[in-house]
């Protein structure tokens, strides 16, 4: 095992800050097989590093048969030969420290692949010695499943297993099963695997699903929702339909991650949840509050088509709510992270683009995005304003989107390489034709000729966030909102005596509101590299796409 690297005392840094997301399958490919590894990332982090993002977050490199490609784990302390070997994830933190980046990796700590020896022992009797790590449940009377629990993937979470003729739970696909978190040594053994890479010297985890660890005991069926999910999954799923009750967001699961922040706090390292529930806002902040849980949490509220002033407003105030009311309850006040893209769903300019590829666009949501209060994960190709890519379904790799053909395609429009040169075999990428094409309309934002183009979404990514990152009040402020006419977003941040007057136009067209009283005098903050002017009388004008940042007086 790598001897632990030192770690600079704590410091919050990521208390907003900027997380950029890598998926290692997509990003850059080093030795010509199709697909991205970890060699790859080593050589592209000057590139990240430019950006002005303060860590990378890295989707699994774990040992895995890929059915989920990466999110089925078989061994949760190895790298999978596909991206190299633990010897190529020392050097990448050694680089990435070298470059001033921190390094969070992605666990999957709920469930597993069923290759995994773990499951393979449990399921092959019911008296073996981890019988109960995972979730077994015999059949009802007329050998259906024990409830009507759903799959995320779509069917039934309940899977026949002959060899001790019980089903098993699995929440996602059939070959991942649900680890048994109710189990003392399940949660042991799950800590000691997070122990594992804090002693390679990582600097935090993105832990995937992080409120589907613990199930309901008594196996009680959920109820119908009041209100259908639709942030979480798409409409043609039916998992939307239940309210899930007894299947996530567990109390006991508030206990557990109470142990996971303990070892965390022994090296100083950060946490970042997924949260995708019914209530995700409010089971952010229990997740976050208290000072001795996650560090910060993100869900799919913003990950969603809707995407109209009015509703960010709504987002971001309702969890400023759940932080207070949470916060008070118990003595500190959880953080936020937000996020307007990953590798589950359609790109955000494609999401939010309204059927305009308009460039500026890119430009105002980093803004937008990056000045709410909170952290921030921001996608690869988020910076070169990539749109989703249209794969045929004789190319699909997603078995949620060959599932649900062709009303929902799945995630592979959002997965495809990195386009690194306009003019390179197959983008830059790799010598090799790829895992998953490379979509022609992106080698016209490739990296390399953006970096050509002073005026290029790249180089806005880059000045605006190397302008943010010296702008505490956007990385700490609280923050309050104003009543702006659709498209505009108007709110301030406030830190330490200093108050700021933020406002973007999320339309394709000019726009202009009279600004109320409190916000009419300030002084325009430069450097950001946005349009927009407030006139006398207090006027506010921004061009389409356009923002305006200024410094309110006492």
């Amino acid at each position: 095992m790598a001897q632990q690297l030192k770690r600079q005392p704590a410091t919050e840094w990521w208390r907003g800050g900027v997380i950029y997301q890598i998926y290692p399958r997509s990003f850059a490919d080093s030795n010509g097989d199709g697909v991205g590894d970890l060699p790859g990332i080593i050589e592209k982090l000057p590139y990240v590093a430019s950006l002005g993002v303060d860590a990378i977050w890295v989707s699994p490199i774990f040992k895995s048969p890929m059915k989920d490609f990466g999110y089925d784990v078989s061994d949760y302390c190895d790298v999978d030969p596909l991206f190299g070997n633990l010897a190529d994830f020392d050097k990448l933190i050694a680089a990435a420290h070298k470059h001033g980046l921190k390094v969070m990796i992605d666990q999957v700590l709920s469930h597993c692949s069923d290759q995994h020896p773990w499951f393979k022992e449990s399921r092959s009797s019911r008296d073996n010695a981890k019988a109960d790590w995972y979730v077994w449940a015999d059949p009802q009377a007329d050998g259906t499943p024990p409830n009507n629990w759903l799959s995320v993937f779509g069917g039934s979470s309940w899977q026949w297993e002959s060899r001790r003729r019980q089903y098993y739970l699995h929440n996602f696909l059939a070959s991942q099963p649900d680890l048994n978190f109710h189990n003392p040594a399940v949660q042991d053994a799950i800590l000691a695997t997070i122990r594992f890479w804090l002693e390679r010297g990582v600097d935090g985890f993105r832990f995937d699903a992080c409120n589907f660890h613990f199930h309901d005991k008594k196996l009680r069926s959920n109820p119908p929702a009041a209100v259908r999910d639709s942030k979480t999954v798409s409409a043609e799923n039916p998992y939307g339909l239940q309210a899930h009750k007894y299947d996530k967001s567990r109390p006991e699961n508030l206990a557990f991650l109470e142990r996971v922040r303990a070892l965390l706090d022994e090296y100083d390292a950060a946490s970042v949840g997924e949260v995708g529930d019914d209530n995700s806002l409010a089971t952010m902040a229990q997740y976050t509050s208290g000072g001795n849980r996650l560090h910060m949490a993100y869900s799919f509220n913003l990950l969603t088509p809707t995407h109209t002033a009015a509703y960010i407003r709504q987002q971001v105030e309702e969890l400023e709510a759940q932080l207070k009311k949470t916060g008070k309850k118990l003595g500190k006040p959880g953080w936020g992270c937000w996020s307007i893209g990953n590798h589950d769903v359609a790109r955000v300019m494609t999401r939010w683009g309204d059927g305009r590829d308009d460039e500026r666009l890119a430009k105002v949501l980093l803004a937008m995005s990056s000045s709410l209060r909170g952290s921030l994960c921001i996608y690869q190709g988020e910076e070169l304003a990539l749109t989703e890519a249209e794969i045929p379904f004789e190319q699909l790799q997603d078995p949620y989107g060959i599932t649900f053909w062709p009303e929902f395609k799945g995630r592979d429009g959002c997965r495809t390489p990195m386009p690194w040169a306009a003019k390179g075999k197959f983008g830059g990428f790799s010598t090799k034709a790829p895992w998953l094409p490379v979509a022609k309309p992106h080698l016209a934002r490739a990296v390399d000729k953006q970096e050509q183009d002073e005026k290029s979404v790249l180089a806005f990514y880059r000045q605006f966030l190397q302008w943010r990152r010296k702008q505490t009040v956007l990385r700490l402020g609280d923050i309050e909102f104003f009543d702006a006419p659709e498209p505009l977003l108007l709110f301030t941040r406030r830190w330490q005596g200093e108050t700021w007057l933020c406002a973007f136009n999320m339309g394709a067209t000019a726009a202009e509101t009279k600004l109320p009283k409190a916000l009419r005098d300030s002084a325009p903050v430069k450097g950001h590299g946005l349009q927009g002017a407030l006139e006398n009388k207090g006027v506010l004008s921004l061009p389409a796409y356009g923002a305006y940042f200024g410094r309110l007086k006492d």
